[in-house]
Parts: C-alpha cells; structure tokens; sequence
C-alpha cells in the first residue's frame, strides 16, 4: 500500500546538507517528493510511496545526516492529487 506523508524536522537542520541527505535516502527508498527550508529553521519533507518505504524515513529523520542535530519531528499522512515525480531539493 502506498501513501504520502509530511514531515516537520526541528533542530539544527539547516545548512547541515539535511536536505540533500532526505533526498539521498528518499531516492535509495523509491520515494517521491521534496524537502525544502523553511523561513522558521525547520524543513519541511513530503515523502510519497510505499508505507514500509515511508516508515523507514521517517526513522531516517530522527537521525539525518552527520552535523544535524534532530529536536523533533511530527509527520502526517496527506493526500494528494497528483503524485510528484522525482525527489527535489527545494529552497
């Protein structure tokens, strides 16, 4: 079964290569979707493909890559219209 999911990462995830790490891993998964900055200090993720695929980015971003350091992250499932193609790494 597959689905969507986004992602809020608070913590020192920025300017810590957090997002090209999530897309990195969301590709080795098979998931499509995005992560982008956002204006508060977190980033924000969508992750869209099968649910075990999903759980395991979501336990991914507790972690994230080497310099982060992940206060919390609260995910929710969403449903979309058209799925996105691709994972990108947005501003």
């Amino acid at each position: 079964m597959s689905g969507c999911a986004r992602c809020l990462v608070s913590g020192r995830v920025q300017g810590v290569w957090f997002r090209g790490s999530t897309r990195a891993q969301a590709l080795q998964l098979g998931l499509s979707g995005y992560a982008r900055n956002l204006a508060d200090g977190r980033v924000e993720v969508l992750a869209c493909g099968e649910e075990d695929a999903l759980a395991r980015l979501r336990q991914w971003l507790w972690q994230g890559p080497e310099l982060a350091r992940v206060e919390a992250v609260e995910c929710e499932a969403v449903v979309l219209e058209s799925l996105p193609q691709g994972f990108e790494v947005e501003g």
